[in-house]
């Protein structure tokens, strides 16, 4: 396993992003439940953001982004559904956490679905605390929020 780092232009970081938004449209039944939310999912603004490759093949991607000076907030989080339960999310957090860390960030914010017991799982299981909702998710009954210092 290797984990690239790159940007919001990355063709396999924006593949892997459709992937995501596929993935998450038949989640919920279609992109028109999930509308409110593409929006806040732009890669054009991504300066950080990163790939794992396992035998040259992209599998997982993630990013983050600044929301304030000492908080950077956690984006399109995405593992192949093939590849649970074997330390890819884990390490791709990892990954993110260092890179955010090394740029100055203090803390970690992210939005995920109610819906989505795997991936609030997965942040509760690595530190991190849910929070009210911030910023463009306050009033979104569907969003549940997390933070992490670094």
């Amino acid at each position: 396993m290797k984990i690239s780092y790159t940007d919001g232009k990355d063709k396999d970081f924006i593949m892997m992003c459709a992937r995501l938004d596929n993935a998450l449209n038949e989640l919920v039944g279609g992109l028109e439940n999930r509308q409110e939310y593409v929006e806040h999912n732009r890669l054009d603004d991504i300066e950080d953001a990163a790939v794992v490759y396992v035998d040259g093949t992209p599998i997982a991607c993630g990013a983050f982004k600044q929301l304030d000076e000492e908080t950077a907030e956690i984006k399109r989080v995405f593992v192949e559904e093939e590849y649970p339960g074997k330390g890819v999310s884990r390490k791709l957090m990892a990954f993110l956490e260092d890179a955010a860390r090394k740029k100055g960030y203090k803390k970690l914010v992210l939005e995920t679905g109610r819906r989505m017991p795997a991936a609030t799982g997965l942040y509760r299981s690595i530190g991190y605390k849910e929070r009210e909702n911030y910023g463009p998710y306050v009033g979104m009954e569907k969003s549940v929020c997390f933070e992490k210092g670094l």
